[in-house]
């Protein structure tokens, strides 16, 4: 063996040595500790430290995977300046089996990080996504974009009643408008074509992926990923997020996609760990937050 592949070896023993201890052991070390302070500043330093121990103590599965990518994705979502906490749902650290690495987090930005990142860029005057409901559209026009709908005013009934397509749309300071309008019908064939875990799930009759726990919330982000990516104009915080959704951040922080036969940024592979049920609770209840309030 030369030099270089000892060296190597040696590098593996030493993370796997760290990957084996608890996470909030891993997190407090002085090393660890130097690079969050290096990246994020002392002030954000302990609230970020304190929120991730927190995030991976409440979900076992998480706890499983490796502490580096554990950190490494929790470090991107922070220098985006977003929450882990799923009760805003700005984004998601989700484990998922690696043949190589064994249990690994990877990153998966929610549509409410989405938003977040559109509106702290200054660019749009008004962005909103929301879903629509049986008996409410009178019609869209994709050539003038133009759309005509009769929303249930009464809340409780609208939530009950069946949901037939998403619509998004986008303003900028300047005035300039886009709108986008898809079919739930639409919305399940591009799921279907882009998360072989979905496929997988209808075919079994599972329930693993965020497209069967909660269509609606994948729909969201889909659409305004859509409409964003195609016409928006993207920060650099928003296009350094969009690349690395899906994936699983290295040390270095670059992504690393676990199956590029497929856009990463919207798929939901079929390795993926199950979601806890809560969390998903947690996103629907809020979905229909005032974009105000945000």
């Amino acid at each position: 063996m030369n030099n270089k592949q000892e060296l190597i070896k040696a590098q593996q023993q030493a993370k796997n040595k760290l990957n084996a201890i608890p996470f909030a052991s891993f997190i407090n070390q002085g090393a660890i500790q130097n690079r969050i302070t290096k990246t994020i500043g002392s002030g954000r330093g302990q609230r970020f430290i304190t929120a991730i121990v927190s995030a991976v103590n409440n979900n076992s599965s998480l706890a499983e995977c490796t502490n580096d990518s554990i950190y490494s994705g929790a470090l991107l979502g922070e220098s985006l300046n977003l929450s882990p906490s799923p009760q805003l749902g700005h984004y998601y650290l989700v484990p998922f089996k690696d043949k190589e690495k064994g249990k690994v987090a990877q990153f998966q930005l929610g549509y409410k990080g989405y938003l977040q990142l559109a509106i702290r860029s200054g660019y749009y005057k008004k962005i909103n996504v929301l879903d629509i409901k049986e008996n409410e559209l009178i019609k869209y026009n994709p050539l003038d974009e133009e759309i005509e709908v009769n929303l249930i005013e009464n809340g409780e009934e609208r939530e009950k009643a069946k949901t037939v397509g998403y619509y998004a749309m986008f303003e900028y300071t300047n005035g300039f408008k886009k709108t986008l309008y898809w079919s739930k019908n639409k919305m399940s064939e591009h799921a279907k074509k882009y998360s072989q875990g979905y496929r997988k799930d209808l075919r079994e009759g599972t329930s693993y992926t965020f497209w069967s726990k909660d269509f609606d919330g994948m729909a969201f982000k889909t659409m305004l990923r859509q409409l964003i990516s195609k016409w928006g104009i993207m920060s650099i915080e928003m296009q350094n997020a969009v690349e690395k959704d899906m994936a699983v951040i290295n040390e270095d922080g670059t992504p690393n996609y676990v199956d590029n036969s497929f856009d990463p940024t919207e798929t939901i592979i079929d390795e993926q760990e199950d979601i806890p049920e809560a969390q998903i609770q947690e996103e629907k209840e809020i979905k229909q937050v005032n974009i105000n309030d945000i």
